[in-house]
C-alpha cells in the first residue's frame, strides 16, 4: 500500500520558497546601498558606468563629507545636541567614501581597467583630506570627542594614498603585445 503524500508541508515549503525569492532583490538593494550614502549618491554609484567614475564619485562624497565636518566644527553652538555623534558620524562617513573609492581601484586593477582619470582624482584628493586631517589632529577644536574616529580617518586615508601611487605607477607602463 502506498504511503499517502502530504501535500499541506509541501505547499507551504513551495510558499516560504516563493516569498524569499521575491524578496531577494529587496535585500540585495538593501545590501548595496551603504549607510554613509544618501539614496540619491547610492543611485549615481549604481549608474556610474566605469570604476573610474565611482572612483571620482566617492572622493565628491568624501569632500562633500570633510565640508559639511569643516562647518559642523566651525559652528559649534549649530550643533548642542549629540555634537559628538555628528562628528563622528560625519568622519566615519567620509572614511567610508575614501575605503570605497581606494576599493574600486583594486577591482579595477584586477579586471585591467582604465582608470587613470579616476585614480589622478583619488591621488590629489587624498593629499588635500590628509593636510587637512593631520592639522585636525594636531589642533582641532574638540579633538577628544572624535579622535578615535579622525585616527582612523588618517589611517584609511593614507592607505587609499597608497594605493593611488601603486596603481598610477602601474597604470603608467604601457602593456605591450606581439604583433
Amino acid at each position: 500500500m502506498r504511503k499517502p503524500i502530504l501535500i499541506g508541508p509541501i505547499l507551504a515549503a513551495a510558499a516560504l520558497a516563493a516569498m524569499l525569492i521575491s524578496a531577494a532583490p529587496h535585500f540585495a538593494k538593501a545590501q548595496e546601498k551603504k549607510e554613509y550614502l544618501t539614496d540619491s549618491e547610492a543611485d549615481k554609484i549604481r549608474e556610474a558606468m566605469t570604476p573610474s567614475e565611482r572612483i571620482k564619485l566617492y572622493m565628491d562624497f568624501a569632500d562633500d563629507r570633510i565640508k559639511k565636518l569643516k562647518y559642523t566644527l566651525a559652528h559649534p553652538s549649530s550643533f548642542d545636541k549629540n555634537r559628538s555623534e555628528e562628528l563622528n558620524g560625519l568622519i566615519n562617513a567620509y572614511s567610508g567614501c575614501v575605503d570605497d573609492a581606494a576599493d574600486q581601484v583594486g577591482l579595477a586593477h584586477e579586471k585591467q581597467q582604465d582608470i587613470r582619470a579616476g585614480v589622478k582624482v583619488l591621488k590629489a584628493k587624498t593629499q588635500e583630506f590628509l593636510e587637512y586631517l593631520q592639522v585636525l589632529d594636531k589642533s582641532g577644536p574638540e579633538l577628544d570627542t572624535y579622535k578615535d574616529t579622525l585616527d582612523d580617518a588618517v589611517e584609511a586615508t593614507q592607505d587609499a594614498l597608497q594605493d593611488a601611487t601603486k596603481a598610477e605607477k602601474d597604470n603608467s607602463t604601457p602593456i605591450r603585445r606581439k604583433q
